[in-house]
């Protein structure tokens, strides 16, 4: 498999919720070697399903080297009272903005042999588990920001080469 495009702010992918995986397929397994492939790039903590324009509940992470995926993951535990974080967001190139996360997050769902897997941690993986399930959920980080920085953003997205 191979590095897929990834899809940007105003595809109706990005703010559609995602369908859990039932059977682990062919299919499923060629998804999960892509969100690998595709989150393995340099600068690139955590790609979605739905970002690489597939509406199924899955994600991978690259943290400090550690490169992983939940299939079905579900946002179970954060910790802490939220803080602004700089983030940005593979979907909207070239925009960081102060995002309200936990500084704790626990994350379960599932590997492709069905086990039960489990993904926390804290500082910059517990903000990758917030962002990719918040993608999942059909939410972009732009829908957290204050109405201040919201604003900002979306100019900034209207004024963009790529919008």
């Amino acid at each position: 498999m191979a590095e897929r495009e990834i899809r940007l702010f105003g595809d109706p992918i990005l703010k559609t919720a995602c369908e859990p995986i039932g059977e682990i397929t062919d299919k499923v397994r060629g998804l999960v070697e892509d969100l690998v492939d595709s989150v393995a790039l340099p600068g690139r903590a955590g790609v979605a399903a739905n970002q690489i324009g597939v509406g199924l509940r899955a994600f991978s992470y690259n943290i400090d080297g550690q490169i992983g995926y939940v299939i079905n993951p579900v946002l179970v535990e954060v910790d802490g009272e939220p803080e602004p974080v700089d983030e940005g967001c593979l979907s909207v190139p070239g925009l960081w903005y102060p995002t309200m996360r936990h500084p704790f997050a626990r994350v379960v769902g599932i590997d492709l042999d069905g086990r039960d897997i489990e993904v926390s941690g804290t500082g910059v993986l517990a903000q990758a588990l917030q962002h990719e399930t918040d993608h999942l959920d059909g939410k972009l980080y732009l829908d957290r920001l204050d109405k201040e920085n919201r604003r900002a953003a979306m100019k900034q997205v209207r004024e963009s080469t790529w919008f």
